[in-house]
């Protein structure tokens, strides 16, 4: 996979996250993800087409989700992800995704990105079909993080 393909998402990301929690979010180690893999409590995806095709999940826990959620809802203590604080991380994904769009066709790559699906259960497993998976793990302090995973055919 091309590192020319994964630094926008890595880029938009870190800038959504600071745009809209005030956190700037530390790079983990980025690694290759084997299928089927586990995802987290909360996952939002987001299918690709265009010069790239495919698509990102981003999974986050249960917690990390609610503290996320209180920061973009203004501060509001969430308890429990209801519908407004799952519409608050459906957009987080949607505004990662829409800002790495926007980097990709500044560079000559032209995606389209669908709406955002949310899931939220316990024991997620992901398997891409004939794509290879990068994870791109964001840390946000506090032992908090964010996984964005890529897949890419």
């Amino acid at each position: 996979m091309d590192v020319k393909y994964i630094n926008p998402f890595i880029e938009a990301s870190q800038q959504v996250f600071q745009m809209m929690t005030g956190i700037k979010p530390e790079l983990g180690k980025v690694h290759l993800k084997k299928s089927p893999y586990p995802a987290n409590s909360v996952a939002v995806i987001i299918g690709l087409t265009g010069k790239i095709r495919g698509q990102v999940l981003i999974s986050l826990s249960i917690d990390t989700a609610k503290s996320i959620a209180s920061i973009m809802m203004g501060g509001m203590q969430v308890d429990v992800l209801d519908d407004f604080a799952k519409s608050a991380i459906s957009e987080l994904g949607n505004m990662i995704m829409g800002n790495t769009a926007t980097i990709l066709f500044s560079r000559g790559i032209g995606i389209e990105i669908t709406p955002p699906s949310l899931l939220m259960g316990e024991k997620i497993t992901i398997s891409p079909s004939h794509m290879r998976t990068i994870c791109v793990p964001l840390l946000l302090g506090e032992g908090r993080e964010v996984s964005v995973d890529i897949s890419l055919e």
